[in-house]
């Protein structure tokens, strides 16, 4: 019985052991935590399966890939550290920064002015036009001024400048935000809303995996008046992290506007097609 006793306990103190690396190896420094919502292609999407060089969700058995992701590895890669993606909420992205949680934010986030007042941002790694997301044989479908969906039910999403440039629509019904890009195509889809606004890739990623729904460009005298950097996309640090702010600008700024479109027409190649 005590050589029993000897061997459970044994075999408990390995258990705690085991559980206390565990912890240390989760906290490991040769790990680069980004974080994004996993759920807006072409920037970043989730999949089940590590194809196309898609990479771990942390405590999940799928994978995220996309834009951000490949922009996230070339980061890692120049750090000499492993990309782990931790799937967050868009509310919660920038607490979990602020928090530790997360090393960086690449979620196709603009660095405007008031985002500045809470984290530190890159140079941009992207650059885009605004466009309006609505269904195929609309009367929207035509459209070639903001102007032109006045009386329209229109959206974006929750907290960004998205939902703030349908301000500029005048006679618009502006609906309710919604959470994330998924939620406004099939409420775009089943008609409770008109149209939403969204940025080229969207617009480019929309048209390749549905076939109902296309996007609208506008003119630079006709379309949303763009300020502050709303058109650009960067990735966010902590306050005070120069030395990872420093290290991702580098990387970033290393790569051409040729090269940086040629990913993100493959990576709207790739995207998962919307059921």
């Amino acid at each position: 019985m005590r050589r029993l006793l000897f061997i459970m306990a044994a075999l408990l103190l390995v258990g705690c052991g085991g559980s206390n690396k565990s912890e240390v190896a989760s906290g490991s420094e040769d790990i680069l935590r980004v974080g994004m919502e996993c759920g807006y292609a072409p920037y970043n999407w989730t999949q089940i399966d590590d194809a196309n060089g898609a990479v771990p969700i942390e405590g999940s058995k799928e994978f995220a890939n996309g834009y951000d992701v490949i922009m996230a590895k070339k980061v890692a890669d120049k750090l000499g550290k492993k990309l782990v993606v931790v799937k967050t909420e868009w509310d919660g992205l920038t607490p979990s920064l602020q928090t530790g949680k997360i090393d960086l934010i690449m979620a196709g986030m603009s660095p405007s002015a008031k985002r500045r007042e809470e984290v530190d941002f890159t140079s941009r790694y992207w650059i885009s036009d605004y466009v309006m997301i609505v269904k195929k044989g609309s009367g929207y479908e035509d459209a070639k001024s903001i102007d032109d969906f006045k009386g329209a039910k229109i959206t974006g999403q929750l907290n960004t400048v998205h939902y703030d440039v349908i301000d500029q629509i005048d006679g618009v019904e502006k609906m309710d935000p919604m959470a994330d890009f998924p939620q406004m195509r099939v409420a775009l889809q089943s008609g409770i809303i008109d149209g939403y606004i969204g940025e080229v890739p969207e617009g480019l990623s929309v048209e390749a995996a549905t076939d109902d729904l296309v996007m609208v460009k506008f003119g630079e005298e006709s379309g949303f008046t763009i300020e502050d950097n709303q058109n650009e996309i960067a990735a966010a640090v902590k306050k005070g992290n120069s030395d990872l702010l420093k290290t991702a600008t580098e990387v970033f700024d290393a790569i051409s506007e040729e090269e940086r479109g040629e990913i993100m027409a493959e990576v709207i190649k790739i995207q998962p097609a919307v059921k």
